[in-house]
């Protein structure tokens, strides 16, 4: 039986390995709507080969260019070419879908998660930003849900069987980014190109360097708060610079199930993808040779020097505002340090000083989707107005 799929976010990182999977099992998938950011020449070559019958794109004034790349690569489409958030959201409800799968990276990911959700249809996302900022929301929708980022979904497959009350902890991986070894000194001489290598994936910019901060972690222990039902004093993160144990699951007994792979994110997508099956997978990169192994190193992360996980903590602890400040004043602070306004070190002080401003202004701890929208656009302005590059702030 054909899945019928919208993916979003379809020229990024995930999207075009999710293509990947659809690509090696076209009789499993079928890709109904399409939705994208800036890239119109790799997203014209997508509607060729995958023929959907919707796109949509982030900015009205790309839709000539669009239209004249799809003239040339793919005459024969002729449906409707979207716009902005409205246009995602019209795609996450697109008539005759059963899955949506979600590759954006930032809150954008949110609404139509949600709206999919309350839809009755399955959601596979890599949009941790939608539990960071709405976990709450999407909370009566987990059985609905599965995770596609390879730490969520390593935990996923520990815990599949397993009741809550039987875990005692969740470990979550991180390579530790390329900086693992710096000195405070040395992390306040780092440059972009350097914070843009990451030792180990490939990925986006943003989530690039959200690893080299450590933050992407710290987002991370929030979403598997979310997505397992477990406090965050039982999450525990834990530097692995192999990136071959994915995650995994202490459980009261003393047990400890891990889930192993290559660094590949294909592995989790198709999991994701064909779950609760699990099929063969072609791509070469997936199948880890044990005995190639030399090695498998563990250990905490340094709190001083990556101070950006303990902020996760302390904003998971104050509730789903914070959370959501948190992430957007980390989405701003990133895009400042990449437009060389701001140097790598800032990133964390300035989200640390945003939380603290949080703090005093009484908001409520479980916003609604218009108060989350408010409070991200409200800690976007306040880093840039600690950072000294704007006036006033929006009223909350």
């Amino acid at each position: 039986m054909t899945e019928a799929i919208v993916l979003l976010g379809s020229t990024g990182s995930i999207g075009t390995q999710v293509l990947d999977v659809v690509r090696r099992m076209p009789e499993r998938f079928q890709v109904k709507a399409l939705g994208a950011g800036k890239n119109l020449e790799r997203l014209a070559l997508q509607v060729a080969e995958f023929r959907p019958e919707a796109i949509a794109i982030q900015e009205e004034a790309d839709r000539s260019a669009l239209t004249r790349l799809l003239k040339e690569v793919a005459p024969q489409f002729t449906g409707e070419i979207l716009v902005g958030g409205e246009g995602l959201n019209a795609l996450a409800l697109w008539p005759g879908v059963d899955t949506l799968i979600v590759g954006l990276v930032g809150l954008v990911g949110l609404e139509p998660s949600l709206m999919s959700l309350q839809k009755g249809r399955k959601l596979l996302t890599a949009n941790k930003e939608t539990f960071v900022t709405g976990g709450h929301l999407v909370q009566p929708y987990l059985s609905q849900i599965v995770p596609i980022d390879s730490e969520h979904v390593a935990i996923h497959q520990c815990l599949k069987q397993e009741p809550l009350h039987a875990v005692s902890k969740l470990y979550l991986t991180a390579s530790g980014g390329p900086f693992r070894t710096h000195t405070r000194d040395q992390l306040s001489q780092v440059s972009l190109q350097e914070a843009l290598k990451h030792p180990n994936w490939v990925m986006g910019r943003k989530i690039t360097i959200d690893s080299a901060t450590m933050m992407n972690k710290g987002l991370e222990v929030i979403e598997a708060h979310w997505l397992f039902g477990v406090p965050y004093s039982q999450i525990q993160v834990i530097v692995h610079p192999e990136s071959i144990i994915h995650s995994g699951v202490a459980f009261q007994d003393g047990s400890i199930l891990m889930q192993l792979g290559a660094p590949d994110m294909h592995g989790p997508i198709q999991y994701a993808m064909t779950y609760p099956h699990r099929l063969p997978n072609q791509e070469p990169a997936v199948h880890l040779d044990l005995l190639a192994l030399s090695q498998l190193n563990l250990e905490p992360p340094d709190l001083e020097r990556f101070p950006c996980v303990r902020l996760a903590y302390e904003a998971g602890q104050l509730g789903s505002g914070a959370t959501c400040v948190l992430n957007g004043a980390d989405e701003m602070a990133v895009q400042l340090f990449l437009e060389g306004k701001i140097a790598f070190m800032d990133i964390a002080r300035l989200l640390e000083e945003t939380l603290i401003a949080y703090q005093k202004l009484g908001a409520a701890a479980h916003p609604d989707l218009r108060d989350i929208q408010a409070l991200d656009a409200w800690a976007r302005e306040s880093v840039c107005r600690l950072a000294g590059l704007t006036g006033k702030l929006t009223q909350i």
